[in-house]
């Protein structure tokens, strides 16, 4: 391995707010500077909802600009965003309009449309192994098609998030793996976007990019951007450009019996396997399965996460009707001190999606299945991590039923529960000490918590891998992964509470679940 110093730069861009991070690797370390932190705002206009692309290129290009004026030797330059949304070209090379966003309520009722009267649901699951969301991509194109949309009508390509934010430094269309597995139109099986699908809201394969896998590089910056920016012809790399798929890469795992729940407003528990899991189980308990890195698929549960607790602490007030002091520390050691399991929710019931009173809402669940109603803001957050704890040891569970560390389907040689000996918690609900220590005694488990800047740590780490093809600096993504764990603290949980309480409180779990159908 080259000891040399090398300098990634980072595009990381949430569906709120986005960063640009310098990423240097030293002598087998990583270290991060973030550059540039900006929104990333919504625009409503004509009855819709738009991402501002130029926004978001400009914040690029004031990043990089930086790097320039530093005259920081940049090795190459990767994006990752969120998933599904994507941008029209047209005939002459120019965005069309900028690109709605999933928000938009023009997909309501057309997901369940288009399953009835276009492609089966059953079907559909069979070709992609993705769950259902109304926002994914064939359902947005879809509702694009039946309103006659004149930017999908006179499009000449479609360029997910990343992939058209790296054509606007390079001039190079491509379709990367990861980001095109969000769309519900990928086939992980054949490895390229469904024929089958495409063509069911009419379109062709020419209306995409080549699919390339992480760590390919699309090409370099264009003179326009290296005289904007002043660096010189800087390689762009297709990293894991879906969020996720980069935070999961930057899992810092010793092998492959680990299981990862990448924790913020949704928790997000999955596997890493070797082939994708489609079959009768995986599709009643709508599971997913999106692209991963060197092959891999990130089978997965979505799971209503701390989003719970952020809706509630917003609301929390004092006996004068003043806003409470909701310092995490604080209201989190509080809820410690009020009797475990008194109440407890499904996080995922519908009633949770996006109540106006989220208080109210987990008052009316627990008044509804009979139990007692959580009145303060301890007993509230207790109901929470509670529940949490115990969602997380059922998908947990259904994770160790249909795959274990193998990715074998489970009609095949089902592994046993010891092939999953650690589950690591990543992203900004790692933070949360007493949640990591619920789920190391719910699920029977050692947790490691850490990191919580993980995907543009995949980000980084993605583009020295590709480098590494050349330097010999990182080879594989298991080097990657060893770099990392030797890069950041991770914290270690190991369970210590009676498992038997834990298994009553799993069955009080289920029959409230039972109850509230």
């Amino acid at each position: 391995m080259t000891n040399q110093k090398q300098y990634y730069f980072a595009v990381d861009l949430g569906a709120t707010s986005g960063r640009t991070i310098l990423g240097t690797l030293d002598n087998g370390r990583l270290e991060q500077e973030e550059i540039t932190r900006f929104p990333n705002n919504l625009i409503e206009t004509g009855g819709h909802f738009y991402w501002d692309i130029y926004a978001l290129y400009f914040e690029m290009i004031r990043g990089l600009k930086e790097m320039g004026r530093r005259g920081v030797p940049i090795t190459s330059i990767g994006i990752d965003t969120w998933g599904v949304d994507f941008v029209f070209i047209g005939d002459d090379g120019a965005i069309l309009r900028n690109p709605m966003a999933y928000r938009d309520p023009h997909t309501f009722g057309r997901m369940e449309e288009y399953l009835c009267h276009v492609v089966p649901q059953r079907e559909v699951y069979d070709i992609t192994g993705i769950q259902f969301m109304n926002f994914n991509s064939l359902f947005q194109l879809y509702a694009m098609q039946q309103d006659d949309n004149s930017a999908l009508r006179a499009c000449r390509k479609i360029l997910f998030m990343p992939d058209a934010l790296s054509w606007m430094l390079t001039g190079e269309a491509v379709c990367e793996y990861t980001i095109a597995s969000t769309s519900q139109m990928l086939d992980p099986l054949t490895g390229d976007l469904s024929e089958r699908l495409i063509q069911s809201v009419g379109l062709t394969r020419d209306h995409f990019g080549r699919m390339v896998q992480p760590g390919t590089q699309i090409g370099v910056l264009t003179e326009e951007v290296q005289r904007m920016t002043g660096l010189g012809p800087v390689p762009v790399i297709a990293v894991a450009g879906h969020d996720t798929a980069s935070a999961v890469a930057a899992v810092p795992a010793k092998d492959e019996h680990f299981a990862y729940l990448s924790s913020g407003t949704w928790s997000l528990m999955g596997i890493e396997s070797q082939q994708p899991i489609i079959n009768d189980r995986s599709y009643e308990l709508n599971f997913t399965n999106e692209g991963g890195v060197e092959g891999t698929t990130r089978f997965l549960k979505n799971i209503c996460g701390m989003w719970l607790y952020e809706r509630c602490r917003k609301e929390f007030k004092d006996s004068t009707g003043k806003p409470l002091s909701t310092d995490h520390q604080e209201l989190q050691g509080s809820a410690m001190q009020v009797e475990a399991f008194r109440s407890i929710i499904n996080p995922d019931d519908k009633a949770f999606a996006n109540p106006s009173s989220m208080i109210e809402a987990i008052q009316q669940y627990c008044r509804q299945t009979g139990q007692a109603v959580p009145e303060t803001p301890a007993e509230i957050c207790r109901c929470i991590f509670d529940s949490l704890a115990l969602r997380y040891r059922q998908v947990f569970g259904w994770l160790k039923e249909m795959g274990g560390s193998t990715g074998k389907p489970s009609s095949a040689n089902k592994p046993s529960s010891a092939d999953i000996q650690v589950l690591h918690i990543i992203g900004g609900g790692s933070l949360n000490k007493y949640l990591n220590q619920f789920t190391a005694d719910a699920c029977g488990v050692e947790v490691l918590a850490g990191p919580q800047e993980c995907t543009a740590i995949g980000n980084i780490m993605l583009q020295a891998r590709q480098n590494g093809q050349t330097t010999g600096q990182v080879k594989d993504l298991w080097e990657m992964r060893r770099i990392i764990a030797n890069s950041v603290d991770m914290v270690a949980y190991h369970p210590t509470a009676d498992r038997s309480v834990w298994d009553k409180a799993y069955e009080k779990y289920l029959r409230i679940l039972e109850t509230a159908r």
